[in-house]
């Protein structure tokens, strides 16, 4: 009776599984051939460099800033912890559109800040600049979260000692701390990663140009249909997908080792 009802699990399990990974058959519709030609080739290849490499400064950035804030909550005590982390929550449960909007009026033309760093020579409506400093703030709350966990994961104890054998508390991060979460704050980087680059809604208001992926892929289905999406498609699941899935499965494995 038990194994009976273990398979039945299992086979519920199974078919969970299968429905939820049933859209990437999407992937083998038949739409037709697929166009990759001079007019659509050459948009598509601009937006991956532009995600790649600008979603790659973004994310130094969210690291930079993220990992000093992540430690502060770490230690703070439980109310103030609860203060961050409602904050960090903030844009990350705010409608995509609704903070491109916001973003825009507070940075742009239309905002004393926005005056100020025009004034300054820096543009945060469609350029580059724009594109950065949206993604940084879609994707902060999620690394900063992810690594105040990773870093709570660290054993008390071990920080403990590493203090009485006479290591100052900045060693005693670097030394030990960040050595052992270290694949937690992997794991919150690629799920950093995979909101910025995914980004659409927010980038869309504030950088439609230069166009990143999630923008050019919208463009080719408004402008030529599935056919010239389906390339761009591609390496944009190749892109977005594998770093997370993989931060994942060894964050999984190391738990359970």
């Amino acid at each position: 009776m038990i194994a009976s009802r273990h398979w039945i699990a299992r086979m519920g399990a199974t078919a969970f599984a299968l429905a939820l990974l049933y859209p990437f058959s999407a992937l083998f519709a038949h739409i037709g051939t697929w166009q990759w030609d001079a007019q659509v080739r050459g948009p598509a290849l601009s937006s991956v460099r532009v995600s790649l490499l600008l979603t790659a400064v973004a994310m130094l950035i969210v690291v930079a800033i993220g990992t000093p804030m992540a430690a502060y909550i770490a230690q703070c005590n439980m109310k103030e912890r609860l203060f961050w982390q409602a904050v960090l929550l903030i844009p990350i449960l705010l409608p995509p559109l609704a903070l491109g909007i916001l973003f825009t009026l507070a940075f742009g033309p239309y905002g004393s800040v926005g005056r100020l760093l025009n004034e300054w020579g820096v543009v945060l409506t469609n350029s580059a600049t724009a594109f950065v400093a949206t993604q940084v703030y879609v994707a902060m709350g999620y690394f900063v979260l992810g690594a105040v966990a990773a870093l709570d994961a660290v054993p008390p104890i071990l920080r403990k000692q590493a203090a009485l054998l006479g290591l100052t508390p900045v060693k005693v991060f670097f030394r030990v701390t960040l050595p052992l979460a270290r694949l937690g704050l992997a794991v919150a980087l690629s799920i950093a990663w995979v909101r910025a680059v995914g980004e659409f809604g927010a980038v869309v208001v504030t950088a439609y140009y230069p166009s990143g992926m999630p923008v050019q892929l919208w463009v080719d289905l408004q402008s030529f249909g599935l056919p010239a999406v389906m390339p761009l498609l591609v390496v944009f699941l190749a892109v977005a997908l594998p770093l997370p899935w993989l931060a994942h499965v060894l964050a999984q494995r190391r738990s359970h080792a």
